[in-house]
């Protein structure tokens, strides 16, 4: 079969969907994008985007554009949470160039969609496409939606995330287990900091008294104009679902008690936020079967305390698309080299987002940042017909 001949479906519009749908469309392949938002949102939360995700974006041709909104910052500054004092700095702007050849830069997440988006073919995207339904069992996969539709593909690549329908479709219906923590995350105009200085990027490190409590700040863009803040909290217990609810600002306040000046005045000016649940899964005991594969948090998901959850899916779109192009019609050999290729390295990642000590002191992040998804040696595939 042609590559223009397989006709592939991505499972959500995220990041890593996006990037698996240009490179595909790149190389020649059918593809739509099924995303079940009506339409695209700017959301309030910023990401940061590494060497290793970098090198992906220059392939799809965005780097440049990116860059005309993000920030490439001076430095990464963890600090103490009382003291103030610099426990690591590690140099980005310039060093990063120079050591993995691509640059580190901070974003708003919504202008790096908005931007992700323009790399596919317009039309791509079918919007308002939640998945209810998949069965692979006849010669093509039979896709049904919430709103009626329906899809016949060759491929489902499942990008829905950490509360994918593919994952459920092949796995059965399991929640994610509550980590016992939450996020708040808020964005305002560095205008309201009143002519305070900060760090382009500054994690601040809580004692063991307060049990991993911790704050990370960065600016969005490359005028500095908006700051962003991401917390890690304890909170034992979480009766608000799976979603986010709004944060009760005094009670925000009240987990960094004790902390620095500038964190105080950090939280003081902050004039609304949202609370995030942290979920996990277990290992996934297969990321693929028959023509159904997963990426990202479908089949990972972890903390966000690397800041490198968006990087895995980015650079798992990049060697399944890798994979696929090299193994033809023989898709079990294609998922299978993926999964190889990418197993140990997001449970490494994994890890040590759970163990949240990612840059806290002096350390060498080349493992992260120096690899390249466009030339990481794949593994030899399995050969077709075997198990």
């Amino acid at each position: 079969m042609r590559k223009s001949e397989l006709r592939i479906a991505v499972i959500g519009a995220g990041l890593g969907g996006l990037v698996a749908g240009a490179m595909l469309q790149q190389r020649g392949y059918t593809v739509r994008i099924f995303e079940q938002a009506p339409e695209f949102a700017r959301l309030g939360a910023g990401i940061n985007l590494g060497p290793n995700v970098m090198k992906v974006l220059r392939h799809i041709g965005i780097e440049q554009r990116l860059l005309q909104f993000g920030l490439r910052p001076v430095a990464w500054v963890s600090r103490d949470w009382s003291s103030g004092e610099s426990l690591f700095t590690l140099p980005l702007r310039g060093n990063t160039e120079a050591r993995y050849g691509a640059p580190y830069m901070v974003i708003h997440r919504g202008d790096f969609h908005a931007v992700l988006m323009e790399a596919v073919v317009p039309g791509t995207i079918e919007f308002g496409m939640k998945l209810s339904g998949l069965d692979p069992r006849g010669p093509v996969v039979d896709l049904s939606f919430e709103n009626g539709n329906r899809a016949e593909v060759d491929v489902v690549i499942g990008a829905d995330g950490i509360n994918s329908r593919v994952r459920e479709a092949l796995l059965g219906p399991e929640l994610p287990a509550y980590t016992g923590y939450v996020a708040h995350r808020a964005i305002f105009p560095t205008a309201l900091l009143g002519g305070l200085k900060i760090h382009d990027v500054t994690k601040w490190w809580s004692d063991d008294a307060h049990r991993d409590t911790h704050l990370v700040v960065y600016h969005l863009d490359k005028n500095r104009q908006e700051t962003y803040f991401v917390s890690g909290v304890p909170e034992p217990q979480w009766d608000y679902g799976l979603s986010f609810v709004q944060a009760d600002l005094d009670r925000m306040r009240a987990s960094f008690e004790g902390f620095h000046p500038e964190v105080q005045k950090l939280l003081q000016v902050c004039p609304a936020a949202t609370k995030w649940p942290l979920f996990d899964r277990l290992p996934l005991p297969l990321w693929s079967s028959g023509p159904i594969v997963m990426l990202g948090d479908a089949c990972h998901p972890m903390k966000p305390h690397m800041g490198q959850g968006a990087a895995m899916a980015i650079e798992d779109a990049a060697i399944l698309v890798r994979c696929l192009e090299r193994s033809g019609d023989d898709l079990k050999a294609a998922f299978s080299a993926y999964e190889m290729s990418r197993k140990d390295r997001t449970s490494l990642v994994q890890k040590h987002s759970r163990d949240n000590k990612w840059l806290r002191h002096e350390m060498d992040p080349g493992w992260v940042f120096g690899y390249d998804a466009l030339a990481e040696k794949l593994p030899d595939p399995a050969p077709a017909g075997t198990s």
